[in-house]
């Protein structure tokens, strides 16, 4: 089940997001994203983009703000509530693939995702941006189904 945001939570993610892509390491690209995800504890963790000249060894905004925030206080206590990601394109831009797949490792929970240049903003959550996602559940099931 999808969580909900209030408005000051909302405002917040989206302050700390853009905090972040003033961070952002993208020499190459230069497309700066940054992400903030709030923990169901009320920390936030901020990532960036950090790009690599091997280009594989890139890592997203988002998958940069789980790291942080597991780094700091641990997959068990790693509850997300919703993540903002920010970027300079003239529209709200959505996760890539692995950013979907990364994110639903840990549930559903609202997705704020914001364009700097226009201010719009789209909501939406990660059961949307990757329907009938594959998961934990799904490896639960396999492993189930093959002890009997």
């Amino acid at each position: 089940m999808s969580k909900i945001l209030t408005e000051d939570e909302k405002n917040l993610l989206i302050k700390q997001a853009l905090n972040a892509q003033l961070n952002a390491y993208c020499p190459y690209s230069n497309f700066a994203v940054g992400a903030a995800i709030l923990n169901s504890d009320g920390e936030i963790f901020k990532g960036v983009n950090i790009e690599n000249a091997s280009y594989g060894g890139t890592i997203c905004a988002e998958r940069s703000a789980i790291c942080s925030a597991i780094s700091s206080v641990g997959f068990k206590n790693f509850c997300p509530k919703g993540i903002c990601v920010t970027t300079n394109l003239p529209y709200p831009a959505a996760p890539c693939g692995i950013c979907r797949q990364f994110l639903a490792e840990f549930g559903d929970y609202p997705i704020l995702l914001y364009s700097t240049k226009t201010k719009d903003l789209i909501i939406t959550n990660v059961g949307e941006l990757l329907p009938l996602g594959f998961s934990k559940k799904d490896i639960d099931k396999y492993k189930q189904m093959n002890k009997e």
